[in-house]
C-alpha cells in the first residue's frame, strides 16, 4: 500500500473515526473525519480525497445523499456506506448510486482494512496495453507486401502503353538508322570517292532519326526509373 492515502471518514460517532485512524493510519493511510455530509462536501472542496466512508445516518444529508452528491461531482471516488441499521432497500438505493461496497457495524480492524484495499481497486490505474506479440508483428512485412504488389501492378497496367509507344516509334527509326548506316559503309568500300557525299546525304536523316527517336527513349527512362523508385517504395497504409 502506497503511503499517504487520503481517507475521509464521515459519522456523527467520533468513535467511528478513531477506530478508522487507528487502524488505517498504520497502513499508511492519512484519515480525516467529518462529522456530517456538509463538512465533508466542505473538505472534499479543498481536499481530493481516494476514499469515502459515510455513516448513512446523520443529522441533514444522508449518507446516501452524500454519496450521490459525491458521484455527481467526482464519479471517480469510491464510497462506502458504513451503517447500523441496514435494510434491502437503502442497500438498493446505495448501490444505484454507484457505492463500492455496504459495511454493517460493529465493524472490525479486519473489515475495515479490507474494505479500504477493495474500494481503492476500483482507482487504480488502467493496466498498460500489451505490446503486439511476435507473431502479430510479422504478420505486417506480408500486409506490406501484398499492398505493394497490388500498386506494381496497377503502375504496370498504367505505363503499358506509354512503354508501347515509345517501343512502336523508336524501333522503325533505329532500324532504319541502321540500313542507312550498312548502305553508306558499303558504298564507301566500293565507291571510296562517295564516301564524303554519302555522308552528306544521310547526315540530315540521322539527325532526324535522333530527333524523332531521342524524346520516347528519354521519355521510356523516366518512366522506367519512376517504376523502379515506385517499385522500391514501402507502402505505408
Amino acid at each position: 500500500m502506497s503511503a499517504l492515502r487520503q481517507v475521509l471518514v464521515v459519522d456523527d460517532d467520533p468513535v467511528v473515526g478513531k477506530s478508522f485512524n487507528r487502524v488505517l493510519s498504520q497502513k499508511g493511510y492519512v484519515v480525516v473525519t467529518a462529522e456530517n455530509a456538509a463538512e465533508a462536501l466542505e473538505k472534499m472542496r479543498e481536499q481530493e480525497y481516494d476514499v469515502v466512508f459515510s455513516d448513512i445516518k446523520m443529522p441533514g444529508m444522508s449518507g446516501i445523499e452524500l454519496a450521490e452528491e459525491i458521484k455527481a461531482r467526482r464519479p471517480w471516488t469510491p464510497v462506502v456506506i458504513v451503517t447500523g441499521y441496514g435494510s434491502t432497500d437503502n442497500q438498493a438505493r446505495a448501490k444505484a448510486a454507484g457505492v463500492s461496497a455496504f459495511l454493517n457495524k460493529p465493524l472490525s480492524p479486519e473489515m475495515i482494512e479490507e474494505s479500504a484495499a477493495q474500494a481503492l481497486l476500483q482507482t487504480a490505474p488502467v493496466a498498460a496495453v500489451p505490446l503486439p506479440s511476435q507473431a502479430a508483428n510479422e504478420e505486417i512485412p506480408v500486409e506490406v507486401t501484398k499492398e505493394r504488389s497490388r500498386l506494381v501492378n496497377i503502375a504496370l497496367f498504367l505505363a503499358a502503353p506509354f512503354i508501347g509507344l515509345v517501343y512502336a516509334m523508336a524501333l522503325p527509326a533505329v532500324g532504319m538508322a541502321m540500313l542507312l548506316g550498312i548502305a553508306g559503309k558499303a558504298l564507301a568500300r566500293k565507291y571510296p570517292a562517295t564516301r564524303n557525299v554519302g555522308l552528306v546525304i544521310a547526315a540530315p536523316f540521322i539527325g532526324l532519326i535522333y530527333v524523332v527517336t531521342l524524346p520516347f527513349v528519354g521519355l521510356g527512362m523516366l518512366l522506367w526509373t519512376g517504376f523502379q523508385a515506385f517499385k522500391g517504395t514501402p507502402s505505408t497504409k
